[in-house]
């Protein structure tokens, strides 16, 4: 077998350890907590169904795999749980750290491209980037509301942090926003978000 074909098994070995790790968020309706792998997966299928909701013309296929490597650097990491205000702290060099050791498997040119994918989807920049990170808000709270807010009610989240986290959302999907503004106020009527 040749080297470049061995790095790239590498790779596809290391990153099935995604599926271990595993995030506050529940399944809809009551599941086990989802994991990132199954996050990543429901994120890239939804940014194919809401693509048009966009604000701006974007590279669908090009926003898929923004969704779908964006976590693979918590095989490393950890996940960092949105509202965590101490985790986020470190949460960067974490992940940079992550990054480096985890595209190094793979060759070279495979390493730059996912790299420079990974630091596009970070930067929030480009219209991409906001529209996949319009999705890494949205899959969430789709799935809390789902919930009936448990995941909201057990970790004492404040409607305040949630429109903060929320607020990136706009700048992907102004329509998805919206959306996210009724679920949002729903929770804060039923009690599942304190004020």
């Amino acid at each position: 077998m040749d080297k470049r074909i061995e790095k790239q098994i590498a790779f596809a070995l290391e990153i099935d350890k995604v599926k271990n790790i595993f995030r506050q968020t529940h399944l809809s309706h009551g599941g086990r907590n989802e994991n990132d792998a199954e996050h990543s997966w429901h994120m890239a299928i939804m940014a194919y169904l809401f693509r048009e909701y966009a604000n701006e013309p974007i590279d669908i296929a090009k926003v898929m795999l923004m969704c779908l490597i964006h976590d693979i650097v918590e095989i490393d990491a950890g996940d960092t749980y949105a509202y965590d205000p101490e985790g986020l702290k470190t949460q960067k060099a974490r992940e940079d750290a992550a990054k480096e050791r985890i595209f190094s498997i793979l060759p070279d040119e495979q390493k730059a491209e996912l790299t420079a994918l990974f630091d596009e989807f970070e930067a929030y920049e480009t219209a991409e980037a906001k529209f996949a990170r319009a999705m890494d808000n949205f899959q969430p709270l789709l799935l809390n509301n789902s919930n009936d807010g448990g995941d909201w009610r057990a970790h004492g989240v404040t409607a305040e942090q949630v429109y903060g986290r929320q607020a990136k959302t706009k700048l992907g999907a102004e329509k998805l926003f919206e959306v996210t503004e009724q679920i949002i106020q729903k929770h804060i009527e039923k009690g599942s978000l304190k004020r």
